[in-house]
């Protein structure tokens, strides 16, 4: 089986606010290859970013594709309006909606890629009824809510499980929540291809950092 391309996805939660344009842009010359906008709405997890305007203000900043992992409940109502601000792929959490399989047809059915994430708590098998309608799964690696958490290292095995229910089907595993140099690694071993990294890449030289994370797992691999 072909091995799926390292795919690096600087999360723009820890990008600098003030500047955030110029962080995208910043980051595509570093040789990101997709933006992760975390879109949290203070009640699925106990924190507010930010929702389509900001989406909308950027899209004409970046031609990298925007992964938009949606932390809100409930989160159908919100599809269309994140489509059209520019998403290329919608992830939604597996406990964000009655009915999951819905939800995932109707990104498709706006012409986007699926996403379903994994929080630490949730198990494998809440995907197994849905994977053939998924472009991506995404393991969490802490709770979601905050940038800054450490690494779950049990979440190692998560992946590996996930990587068996795929079983070669053409989904891209990612990870997200205290991706490093030393962590990357770990998550990449276990099956993960898309690595999504905030504190990592933008509190130093975005190009260096997303250099030395595409390293780390080179030479760990």
């Amino acid at each position: 089986m072909k091995q799926r391309p390292l795919i690096i996805a600087p999360s723009i939660l820890a990008a600098d606010f003030s500047r955030l344009g110029e962080e995208v842009v910043a980051i595509e010359k570093g040789k990101a290859d997709w933006v992760h906008i975390d879109v949290m709405d203070g009640h699925f997890v106990p924190n507010i970013s930010f929702g389509t305007p900001i989406m909308q203000s950027l899209r004409p900043k970046t031609k990298m594709p925007f992964d938009v992992h949606l932390m809100i409940a409930p989160a159908d109502p919100y599809l269309s309006a994140f489509a059209a601000a520019g998403a290329d792929r919608i992830t939604v959490h597996a406990e964000a909606g009655p009915h999951l399989d819905r939800s995932l047809q109707a990104i498709r059915a706006l012409g986007k890629k699926t996403g379903v994430a994994l929080n630490p708590a949730t198990p494998v098998s809440a995907i197994e009824q849905v994977i053939d309608r998924l472009d991506l799964i995404l393991v969490m690696t802490v709770n979601p809510g905050f940038g800054g958490q450490s690494f779950i290292p049990a979440m190692a095995e998560k992946i590996r499980q996930v990587k068996a229910l795929v079983a070669g089907r053409d989904i891209d595993i990612e990870v997200d929540g205290g991706i490093t140099k030393d962590t990357a690694p770990i998550a990449v071993k276990a099956g993960a291809n898309v690595l999504v990294a905030g504190n990592a890449i933008f509190k130093g030289d975005h190009a260096a950092e997303i250099k030395a994370l595409r390293g780390a797992c080179a030479i760990n691999a």
